[in-house]
């Protein structure tokens, strides 16, 4: 009876009739059991080795042990068991692992609770981060630099980084500024369930169903373009045709191409010297079965919409690792790509030239849409912080994680956007996918897409669940209420992303809408909203804060609207 009331923290063991001892050992038993479930920091009290007993021995309690069950007791008498105000405070108890049964006979035994969950050092919480965050944004920053100007667009880089990190670090302290509740499995949809009731809930669960069916409509669009190449590149080598006269681009064996020459990229359409003409052909037997936009992402359903309808995504998570891999490639091709194009810089302030982009451009939105989704880890950072060791270094991981990250994005935007080979091309032709910018023949190039089209394969299904977890637990109750419910749900989301990638096969712009649409709610909004209003409870509320706070919200609103407007 003991170890059952220990164990069960929401269960009130009422007094016995058998006498006062019994009576007062009841009630420290229940005061004991309702902490169970709490995180404790090291206690100067604690229970010797020699004292803990089983059965076969019968050791004495320690002095010290005797003084903290009198104190316990103590608290206990002072109000009933369901008033929290006067329950003992976390000095006076001991550590989850230091915590035992006193018996009213003098003896001590040990509670056996469940296996904690194994806890991660922070370097493995960091690179954890730097991973979950790593996504498709990566191959968007050199145009997202492009659009907002080489010198604009690091300053804004960095500017982002910063007031996504602060976001996020307000997230992670908001289960601490709840009283009297054990917020321990809480996420941040029950964060804005406390603090604006079914709204706060049902909105950010709608704006984190954005984020993941935005990533999905970018991965079918990139899953088409990667699947198109690569097969292209086999069909090319298996017929040994040269591509080399059909590419608007310079010539050497780093190719760099511009796929849209025939848009205004400030007078660079003209063909000189450094320029590979662009030779009209009819098109092959090949080219209308193979197709990016009109076959590829049709081909696509036959693949992925059976994964989809997998009722466990276990199968595909062993397969994750990949996502750190194929981003170490990438930064690999652009260090071996910027070294053998070498940098071509000109700065001017304000004014486009032929070939190069002023500094500071009045497209800057494009590239803070993009930036919001590509530091976007906000409504996932909470789970994946209760695993790190060492929670008081939860702050100072975090900040590293970002500035990896940070320093990530940084490197590969600059370095794709000063290597880009202008003149002879204008730096206006780097694409939203900056691997568009590579011939098809290209082997290295071919490598990474082949490699990111299987990371996809198996990343979209995760994706895909969910989205059915978040759909299905909320309408139905169950994940998976039935077939016909989940072929429904992932025929509306394939549906979607054939469409997009069939009539706007822009990732850029795809990532720039979602990552406003719920960054202004999920980065800015709640949590300077949930900040305040703790801060407001507790009579801590100050201007500055409150104005600090405020201008989040603005610059988050602003945001998405600049989506529309640039």
């Amino acid at each position: 009876t003991i170890l059952q009331a220990s164990q069960d923290a929401n269960r009130f063991m009422p007094p016995s009739p058998i006498g006062e001892i019994t009576g007062h050992f009841n009630a420290f038993i229940f005061n004991v059991a309702v902490l169970l479930r709490r995180s404790f920091l090291p206690r100067p009290f604690h229970v010797e080795p020699r004292n803990i007993v089983d059965e076969a021995s019968q050791g004495r309690v320690s002095a010290e042990a005797s003084a903290l069950s009198s104190r316990v007791h103590y608290y206990g008498r002072l109000t009933a068991s369901s008033d929290r105000l006067l329950a003992p405070p976390d000095h006076v108890i001991p550590p989850a692992e230091e915590l035992y049964v006193y018996s009213p006979l003098g003896t001590a035994f040990k509670v056996k609770g469940k296996e904690s969950p194994v806890k991660n050092p922070s370097i493995v919480t960091i690179f954890a981060i730097w991973n979950t965050m790593m996504g498709t944004s990566i191959l968007s920053i050199p145009w997202g630099m492009k659009q907002a100007g080489f010198t604009f667009g690091i300053i804004i880089l960095v500017s982002v980084g910063l007031l996504t990190l602060y976001c996020c670090y307000r997230i992670l302290k908001s289960t601490k500024s709840i009283p009297y509740i054990d917020t321990s499995d809480w996420e941040f949809p029950d964060i804005c369930k406390y603090y604006f009731g079914a709204f706060g809930q049902w909105s950010s669960l709608f704006f984190s169903l954005v984020s993941l069916i935005g990533a999905m409509v970018v991965y079918w669009v990139l899953m088409s373009n990667f699947l198109f190449n690569t097969g292209k590149f086999i069909y090319n080598y298996a017929h040994d045709v040269n591509m080399s006269d059909t590419d608007f681009g310079t010539n050497g064996s780093d190719r760099v191409i511009c796929p849209f020459p025939e848009s205004d990229h400030g007078g660079n359409c003209s063909i000189g010297a450094f320029y590979v003409s662009n030779n009209a052909t009819q098109p092959t037997v090949f080219d209308q079965w193979w197709s990016k936009t009109n076959t590829i992402p049709f081909y696509l359903v036959i693949l992925l919409l059976p994964l989809l309808n997998f009722r466990s995504a276990s199968f595909f998570a062993r397969f994750t690792f990949l996502g750190t891999l194929s981003v170490v490639y990438l930064i690999t091709l652009v260090t071996i790509k910027a070294i053998r194009l070498g940098f071509h810089l000109e700065f001017h302030w304000f004014e486009s030239t032929a070939f190069f982009v002023p500094e500071f451009r009045p497209l800057f939105a494009q590239f803070t849409g993009v930036l919001t989704l590509a530091f976007f880890i906000h409504n996932c950072i909470i789970t994946l912080m209760k695993n790190n060791k060492h929670q008081e270094n939860n702050v100072r991981d975090l900040s590293l994680a970002y500035l990896l990250v940070g320093l990530t994005y940084l490197y590969v935007g600059v370095m794709i956007f000063a290597a880009f080979p202008s003149p002879p091309l204008s730096k206006e032709c780097i694409e939203p996918n900056f691997l568009d910018n590579f011939p098809s023949s290209d082997v290295l190039v071919f490598v990474a897409r082949a490699f990111l089209l299987f990371q996809m394969t198996t990343v979209y299904p995760l994706l895909g669940y969910l989205v059915r977890v978040q759909v299905m637990g909320q309408l139905f109750g169950k994940h998976y209420p039935s077939f016909f419910h989940v072929f429904t749900l992932n025929i509306v989301i394939v549906g979607i992303g054939v469409l997009m990638a069939k009539f706007y096969p822009n990732i850029g712009s795809i990532i720039r809408y979602s990552g406003a649409t719920c960054g202004m709610t999920l980065v800015f909004v709640f949590p300077s909203l949930v900040h305040m209003i703790s801060l407001k409870r507790s009579g801590e509320l100050r201007w500055p804060s409150a104005l600090f706070h405020s201008l989040l919200i603005i610059l988050g609103i602003a945001n998405l609207i600049g989506q529309f407007f640039m």
